[in-house]
């Protein structure tokens, strides 16, 4: 085989991209190529001959030759300085980061060592802006977090106080008229709820502050659900629900699949005029199952299908008309399937119907139903009055609570915080009920209000906690038999009820 020449060597390292010189067993350089004149600003001739050392800052020198002897000892093909930050340092002075690659080159009887050289100053600037980049995004979800903490509770602080003295004036008066404008009031305020609702759904669903929690379900005890729910909605529009019995079962999270039908099925309603709104499920072998919602509405042209999951978009309503609804329920759809893996698909015509095709995997085995106790119609107390202990920190919620418990015959007492609770407990230690909102002032929470009272009072006294927190860790909290959770905004009739069930347990 031919031998490569001197000339064509030197020219192959000279093209390399790299930095790269040759030293001698002494850590002298003997050879260097275009590109170490380039990188670090010397003449070629003021580079040959001298020791390596004098390419590094000084700091680094009197160690680098150490280093350069115990490689001597046990020479091998390795990158230099592993897990050490490299440096090189200019003609000008200047300091810039690198990486250097060593390889043993055999040369008669002695051994020399190539180091391949690159200038990593770039890449070091860019890994930095990305960690820059990284913790202010950590920083913006800390900050939604937050906000949605803060919001949830907050916001809904007023809506609850409206809903509250809304529902105790309809239990108060009689006039027709009277009644009418508190039915519209209630209208408004359910609109509100929605409306907020909705936006801190999407918000959160943007913080990744939502963790899905996949088991296997019976999609009858679901379908059966939501069949009580709109089945009165399409009566009042004159239109069917059809639900089909179904015996499937899939593994996803039961929660938000009961958000995404119900998002769909009140799109189904709102833009069916006649006819009909059907749910059914279909299994796909050998392991989906897909859930379907069906509408003979106006359905949707083809070119508007790829809108439907913008923010604020309707079908066929221009931005500046009338709304029924606020076209965010698509939205948080859309973004609800992508968190569980699951597959949207929508087919419409206009003038006939819309289908909407959820697929999921399918459960892994038979799902044992559940049976659920039916909701109860709060009634008024008709035995000795019930003595409820109510601890809300919110003034204006705290006196429309009372004010609507006492309408139905409760005998209320209502307190800030958990030193006025134990202090009221001290002194009347009989209780039926315990009603507590869970953010309290001074960072005390409902949870340590009801484990304090259970303690003070040796009993598992009845509680009910009132919360606008959404948040996983609240939705994680442990509850037991004597205790419900209500979210705010909580409707009077439904608070009512939820006590009147509770003095059953």
């Amino acid at each position: 085989m031919q031998s490569v020449s001197s000339e064509l060597a030197r020219s192959v390292l000279d093209a390399a991209p790299d930095a790269m010189i040759i030293i001698d067993d002494a850590g002298v350089i003997f050879f260097a190529n275009r590109q170490v004149s380039t990188l670090f600003g010397y003449p070629h001739v003021d580079i040959i001959g001298k020791p390596v050392e004098f390419l590094m800052p000084e700091r680094f020198r009197d160690r680098h030759l150490a280093h350069r002897q115990s490689y001597a000892r046990s020479v091998r093909v390795r990158p230099m300085g592993a897990g050490l930050e490299l440096f090189g340092q200019r003609l000008d002075g200047t300091e810039f980061p690198l990486e250097i690659s060593l390889s043993p080159i055999e040369d008669g009887g002695r051994v020399l060592v190539a180091a391949a050289i690159r200038d990593v100053g770039d890449r070091k600037r860019v890994e930095a802006e990305l960690i820059v980049t990284r913790e202010a995004a950590e920083r913006a979800n800390q900050a939604k977090s937050r906000f949605l903490t803060t919001a949830s509770h907050d916001l809904r602080q007023p809506l609850q106080t409206l809903s509250l003295l809304n529902g105790t004036l309809r239990r108060t008066f009689a006039d027709p008229d009277a009644l009418q404008m508190l039915a519209q009031q209630e209208q408004a305020i359910d609109g509100m709820t929605r409306l907020l609702n909705t936006l801190l759904d999407i918000r959160k669903l943007e913080s990744w502050a939502v963790k899905p929690d996949p088991s296997d379900f019976a999609l009858a005890e679901l379908f059966e659900e939501l069949r009580l729910e709109f089945q009165g909605v399409a009566a009042s529009k004159g239109l069917t629900f059809k639900v089909t019995p179904c015996e499937d079962s899939v593994h996803s999270d039961r929660s938000l699949v009961e958000q995404i039908l119900k998002n769909l099925l009140s799109n189904a309603i709102k833009y069916t005029r006649q006819g009909s709104v059907a749910l059914r499920s279909v299994y796909q072998p050998p392991s989906l199952v897909s859930i379907e919602v069906l509408d003979t509405g106006v359905g949707i042209p083809r070119d508007q299908l790829r809108y439907i999951y913008d923010e604020f978009y309707q079908i066929g309503v221009p931005t500046n008309s009338s709304r029924e609804g606020y076209g965010l329920g698509l939205s948080i759809v859309q973004r609800l399937v992508a968190l569980l893996d699951g597959k949207l698909d929508a087919h419409s015509q206009v003038g006939k119907g819309s289908r909407f095709t959820l697929t999921l995997p399918a459960g892994h085995g038979t799902v044992r139903r559940t049976p659920r106790a039916a909701a109860e119609p709060a009634s008024r107390v008709a035995q000795a009055p019930t003595r409820v202990l109510l601890v809300e920190d919110d003034a204006g919620v705290r006196e429309a609570t009372r004010m609507l418990l006492k309408s139905d015959g409760y005998h209320v007492t209502a307190v800030a915080s958990l030193a006025e609770a134990l202090a009221h407990a001290a002194k009347h230690p009989r209780l039926d009920l315990l009603v507590t909102d869970y953010h309290l002032s001074d960072g005390e929470t409902g949870m340590q209000v009801i484990a304090a009272l259970r303690e003070a009072l040796r009993v598992p006294l009845r509680a009910i906690l009132i919360t606008g927190d959404t948040s996983v860790p609240v939705n994680e909290l442990r509850m037991d038999p004597h205790l419900r959770l209500a979210s705010k905004p909580i409707k009077a009739e439904e608070l009512l009820g939820m006590l009147t069930v509770l003095l059953k347990v």
